[in-house]
């Protein structure tokens, strides 16, 4: 089994686990610098409240001391606060940055002295012995709104690394459809100039010898290339879809590959009786059903029960293709449509992902792995709107 791990898987993954750690430092920093600014609001009010307890003492104090004290109360321009007596009645006069009306409504004053109160315990300043204030606090306007600031750069740094993720996985899916398509186009190209080469030969034993089964045989497979260089040079440009009988076209390719596939293999074929028509492109189509079948035929080691059934369901035309082979692993599972991917020793891993390219971006519809079980077996189901 060959599986695809490139180095720079692992460099994505290393820069992807980079960017989030840098992403989650930025913000636990955030969080911590928040926090100590908190710390140092709360100790401003502390000496905020220890200047209002000395000036309110009937102490005679050196001017300079009161300048000082009267610079420590002015200092404090942000931070709202509220003074009451004991009985938590406010001192009009006695609020500091507090929007005019909340200190003019005693209604709004009384809820905002409750909401500072659930934030932060008031501070007591002793007047004298038979008299107490309560000096009531919040956070600062600043502080408030960088408490938010470490999530919003955190959404916003995580955004913008998402928006990376998509758009340079958008420009990787772009570039391996273009390979593909070139790489299918080449390969159309290349056939076709032997395929030129050996249709004029057929010709000439055909007229040496019309009868011959051996020219039959040949020319059956001449056409089976042109049919196979075809549908590679429709991958990578616009195919046309015509309302097909979806039924025709599935027994077509049942009839083909029942005289081609070891005969160990049981191949059944379960068709609905009423026609079913649905633009498709037949070529395309049958290209897919041929390699899941083929894929099929290999897990199954040339032995064993294959299903092909159509069926409607849910105004969905879906076709279960149903294995007895080994099964595949959940990682396998997962891997099975990227390009590159193989369980074969000499599987290039682009069958698969050129069959759901004909099937979601051609057809819109969409082709999965609806089940699978190790030892059992494996059913891939294709799945288009009936319109």
């Amino acid at each position: 089994m060959r599986k695809t791990f490139s180095l720079s898987s692992l460099n994505n993954w290393f820069v992807f686990i980079l960017l989030t750690l840098i992403v989650l430092s930025l913000t636990l920093a955030s969080n911590y610098l928040v926090k100590k600014l908190r710390q140092k609001e709360i100790e401003r009010m502390h000496v905020f409240t220890t200047a209002m307890q000395i000036l309110q003492e009937n102490v005679q104090l050196d001017d300079n001391i009161q300048n000082l004290l009267l610079a420590v109360l002015e200092e404090n321009n942000q931070i709202p606060v509220i003074v009451t007596d004991e009985s938590r009645i406010p001192y009009k006069d006695n609020t500091r940055n507090l929007p005019e009306e909340i200190i003019n409504n005693p209604m709004k004053l009384k809820s905002q002295l409750r909401s500072m109160e659930s934030s932060y315990k008031p501070i007591k300043i002793k007047i004298s012995d038979t008299q107490e204030q309560l000096v009531f606090y919040d956070n600062s306007n600043f502080l408030n709104n960088l408490r938010y600031y470490p999530y919003g750069l955190a959404f916003l740094i995580g955004t913008y690394l998402l928006f990376s993720f998509w758009f340079l996985r958008t420009i990787k899916k772009t570039d391996e459809g273009y390979v593909w398509a070139g790489l299918a186009k080449e390969t159309a190209h290349q056939i076709g100039t032997p395929l030129s080469s050996m249709i004029g030969w057929i010709e000439i034993m055909r007229m040496e010898n019309p009868n011959s089964e051996g020219v039959k045989e040949i020319e059956n497979d001449i056409n089976r290339l042109k049919t196979i260089s075809e549908r590679f040079s429709k991958i990578g440009s616009v195919p046309e879809l015509k309302d097909l009988n979806i039924n025709e076209t599935i027994q077509q390719n049942y009839d083909y590959l029942k005289s081609r596939i070891s005969r160990k293999v049981q191949l059944m074929l379960v068709l609905p009786k009423e026609q079913i028509l649905i633009p498709h492109n037949r070529i395309l189509l049958s290209w897919v059903i041929e390699n899941i079948v083929k894929n099929a035929v290999d897990a199954m080691k040339g032995e064993g029960r294959l299903e092909v059934n159509l069926y409607e369901k849910n105004k969905h035309i879906i076709i279960d293709i149903i294995d007895s082979g080994s099964g595949m692993t959940r990682s396998q599972i997962r891997n099975a449509f990227k390009a590159g991917f193989s369980t074969k020793k000499r599987g290039w891993g682009l069958g698969l992902s050129l069959a759901k390219r004909v099937i979601k971006e051609y057809h819109n519809g969409d082709i999965k792995i609806a089940a699978s079980e190790l030892g059992t077996g494996t059913t891939f189901r294709i799945m288009m709107k009936n319109s």
